[in-house]
């Protein structure tokens, strides 16, 4: 047999050990499985979220299992080991399961691919693309593609580092297909180069020769500074001021006056108070002590006096001289 013919044969026979596997652990948290082959028989690692449920009880549930791989596949003396998933959400196949039993369950085809993909980014995953095909809304078919950070889809990179998986779902309207590629954080890429850990190289200073007849100019050399002896200072400490006796400080403070600003403090006014007439006058006080306000009312009485004898007089002398004429 070639060796073409070979690598076809053990890729069918890898296939079918998953999708076998993948029907019996489904609620399992299947997570896809290495099947290598030795003298001994085939040795196949199996992934999975809930190792419990794939080994059962007393190991009844993984020796069905085998036995069903030696009966129906024809692989002499299988052996399955299980081996726990750490990290549920970086492994394409479980988020792909994930995303058809929402499916099945009547979850919203965009509500499900985006939870998946915000979960595996918040795991660390460089990149993450989910696919979706088949009747989303209508009888006609389509596609769905929602996708975050790096996935290369050529080259080396692509086909080392980024893991797919594809899982079908049988729906009422018909099939729908989820393809899940994931870039795990631990890829490496060509074009992204790591610099940590490099060794620091000192460069030597430059060295130039002076021609002939020059001398190098005397480097400074600093004056030695004295050795001061160390002397025990205590520093009082200051005195807590509260705000309360800040504000009396400034109240009691007294004004400053400047040369080139007048004072604005005004002298105090004397205020006379005039004494009422209906209180009792010393008998002791002489007349001359008394105030100016009765001089002045009698003074104004004898004026109107002398105006009112004025004018008799004249009508006198005129009843005279009309006498004198007749």
């Amino acid at each position: 047999m070639s060796v073409v013919k070979r690598i076809i044969r053990d890729s069918i026979e890898k296939v079918k050990v998953d999708e076998l596997l993948s029907e019996e652990y489904e609620q399992a948290g299947y997570g896809g499985i290495t099947l290598t082959k030795t003298p001994l028989g085939a040795q196949i690692n199996l992934f999975a979220m809930r190792p419990g449920r794939v080994i059962g009880k007393r190991g009844r549930a993984i020796k069905a299992a085998s036995e069903r791989l030696e009966n129906e596949l024809g692989l002499s003396n299988p052996q399955i080991t299980v081996v726990e998933v750490e990290v549920p959400e970086l492994n394409p196949k479980i988020m792909a399961a994930r995303v058809a039993n929402a499916l099945e369950r009547g979850v919203h085809y965009r509500r499900a691919i985006f939870w998946s993909l915000n979960r595996t980014m918040e795991a660390g995953a460089i990149g993450c693309e989910i696919l979706i095909k088949g009747p989303l809304r209508s009888n006609r078919g389509r596609f769905e593609k929602v996708s975050e950070g790096y996935v290369p889809k050529s080259g080396e990179p692509a086909l080392m580092y980024v893991k797919k998986a594809t899982v079908h779902v049988k729906m009422k309207k018909g099939t729908f297909g989820v393809n899940v590629s994931i870039v795990p954080p631990d890829a490496k890429f060509p074009d992204k180069i790591n610099l940590d850990g490099l060794p620091v190289i000192e460069y030597p200073e430059e060295e130039y020769e002076l021609p002939e007849g020059v001398e190098p100019e005397p480097m400074a050399v600093e004056p030695e500074k004295a050795e001061t002896p160390e002397v025990n200072v205590t520093i009082p400490e200051p005195e807590v001021i509260s705000e309360a006796q800040v504000v009396e400080d400034q109240l009691y403070q007294a004004p400053i006056e400047h040369e080139d600003e007048p004072s604005t403090i005004e002298e105090p006014i004397e205020i006379k108070k005039i004494p009422d007439e209906d209180k009792t006058e010393e008998p002791s006080k002489p007349e001359e002590d008394k105030p100016d306000i009765e001089k002045n009312t009698e003074g104004a009485a004898e004026a109107n006096t002398e105006k009112q004898t004025i004018p008799n007089e004249v009508d006198k002398e005129d009843e005279t001289s009309e006498e004198t004429e007749d």
